[in-house]
């Protein structure tokens, strides 16, 4: 572990601290996670950028069916390469000392695939077959019976689609929540 720690500062260290969930022993720890995704590439460079590919080698990364979209809203450069300090945002909003709302946000970011801001039913669909995937779909008449479900439920509004606030609302409900958007480093 001393290894990881030479590659930075006790300042760098305190302002990931303080911008994270995490302790600064969790801090190196994924470092050192990060570091085994690609050693050649990351070695002793703290600012290395992994591709997506590489990223999604990751093993609660590869089974989860978003994974491709936990990528994009977590990089910086929003094409799913990320840079350790991508990977340490990610890590810790997923961790589980993360509040609830900033799961919430992180969630609605990843489900809204158009990036409209809204859940639509264009992204509502998609969230539904990622879930059950491609072994299981759905008739068209199903999938708009289950969409027309969900919006009935939670389309306060009734704009037919899912603004933050709204879905939200779904989420203080849930009482699971902040179990299923977990990964452990």
């Amino acid at each position: 572990m001393g290894q990881a720690k030479s590659q930075f500062t006790e300042e760098e260290l305190q302002d990931y601290e303080d911008l994270t969930f995490f302790s600064k022993k969790e801090i190196l720890f994924a470092h050192q996670k990060f570091k085994k995704l690609a050693p050649e590439k990351v070695g002793h460079n703290k600012n290395a950028k992994l591709s997506m590919q590489k990223i999604l080698e990751y093993p609660e990364l590869r089974v989860n069916p978003f994974g491709d979209r936990i990528c994009k809203v977590f990089s910086s450069s929003n094409d799913g390469d990320c840079t350790f300090e991508d990977f340490l945002d990610m890590m810790s909003v997923f961790s589980e000392a993360t509040p609830k709302s900033v799961k919430a946000e992180h969630a609605f970011r990843i489900f809204d695939f158009d990036g409209d801001d809204m859940l639509g039913l264009s992204d509502l669909k998609q969230v539904i077959e990622r879930l059950i995937g491609d072994q299981n779909r759905l008739p068209e008449s199903d999938m708009k019976f289950l969409i027309q479900n969900i919006l009935s439920e939670a389309d306060l509004d009734d704009d037919g689609a899912l603004s933050f606030p709204e879905f939200e609302h779904i989420v203080d409900k849930s009482s699971d929540f902040t179990n299923s958007l977990r990964i452990r480093l």
